[in-house]
């Protein structure tokens, strides 16, 4: 039962996580593609809808508990009830998060237990090495390892250029430049995927991830925009993310274009992302240096010899300062729900001994 998993990263942890769960008869399954209320989860029998149980719901703290595309889950499937149900999520080894994009202090969870994070990015015109740079930080925070794959060099003015400004910034991550309608190109991103590995596509609307799928499966599966003359940028395709196996082993899943990438609980994917200003930092003079205008600063010291960008420094600053303003109203929330609890709790007393009082 277990080989017809094997393809989409079924391996001996998940057997061990899973052997609870098989004691009661329950089914294994990967989730490859999530809607609202339900998900297509990939069973050693096939493809099913399956929707979250009400006992899953109720013990999930957040939306980031329920399951997502990625996640590994135990499914009942029993005769009575008419959708099979997800009981339990097993746990992660990796989860992509970013901060919710509405008003709310939640995280969303794109995709989980992911080996590698491919930040696409076009460079049909200059790369953003910012929007790089925060997409390297969520990368880096999920626990996956993240590979920067930049589309479109065939109409680059100069691709070693701007190459060579990616490496400037991704430090320690492999950078491929590529033209991903061809065959040739796109075949080195195969192995990060050897070994049913699980690599997830992640970056701006019309960067070419739909085309990078389709040349990895040697087929048309996802639809992509036509290019616009004016800037050379495909249109927005993708509405779902989506987990698919590839012909020649490994899994890869598809990801809508996100404008938003607010990062959440990001200090660690922060620290690897920035980890040259991180060890300036060591030098400074005053441990808890602000890299403002204090004496003593190597930061500041490495931007007045030109060894340091300061653009790079503005953003590690503005990163910093949103993954606070994320900790402190995720601190809110965990307070307001633990008040509620403990409310609920006391109400409760309260009723069992005036009951027992009668």
């Amino acid at each position: 039962m277990r080989h017809a998993l094997a393809e989409l990263g079924w391996d001996e942890r998940c057997e061990a996580l899973f052997e609870p769960y098989a004691e009661r008869g329950w089914t294994p399954a990967r989730v490859i593609r999530g809607d609202r209320g339900s998900a297509l989860v990939a069973t050693p029998d096939g493809i099913t809808r399956a929707a979250p149980s009400a006992r899953l719901q109720k013990v999930a703290r957040g939306a980031a508990d329920l399951p997502v595309v990625g996640d590994w889950v135990a499914v009942m499937d029993e005769e009575e009830i008419d959708v099979p149900e997800i009981e339990a999520v097993l746990p992660r080894t990796s989860a992509i998060t970013r901060g919710d994009p509405g008003e709310g202090s939640d995280v969303q969870v794109l995709a989980a237990n992911v080996d590698t994070v491919m930040v696409v990015h076009p460079i049909a015109e200059p790369p953003n090495l910012r929007r790089v740079e925060r997409e390297l930080t969520l990368a880096w925070n999920s626990g996956a390892v993240p590979v920067v794959v930049l589309t479109k060099a065939d109409l680059s003015a100069d691709s070693d250029a701007d190459r060579a400004a990616v490496e400037s910034i991704a430090l320690g991550v492999d950078v491929l430049a590529l033209n991903a309608l061809e065959a040739g190109d796109v075949a080195p991103l195969l192995h990060y995927m050897s070994g049913h590995r699980t690599a997830v596509l992640l970056g701006p609307s019309g960067a070419g991830k739909s085309t990078i799928v389709n040349a990895l499966l040697g087929r048309q599966r996802q639809e992509t925009g036509a290019v616009r003359v004016s800037d050379q940028r495909g249109r927005h395709t993708t509405v779902a993310r989506e987990l698919i196996a590839l012909p020649d082993g490994g899994v890869l899943i598809d990801t809508p274009g996100l404008r938003a990438l607010d990062v959440a609980g990001s200090e660690e994917g922060i620290a690897l992302t920035f980890s040259d200003i991180e060890r300036l930092s060591n030098a400074c003079r005053f441990r808890d240096c602000a890299h403002q205008d204090e004496p003593g600063c190597a930061v500041r010291a490495a931007i007045a010899s030109g060894t340091l960008p300061a653009a790079r420094l503005a953003s590690y600053q503005k990163l910093t300062r949103e993954a606070e303003v994320a900790a402190a109203r995720a601190d809110t929330r965990l307070r307001a729900e633990q008040d509620r609890k403990a409310k609920l709790f006391s109400r409760a007393a309260k009723d069992y001994h005036r009951t027992h009082r009668r």
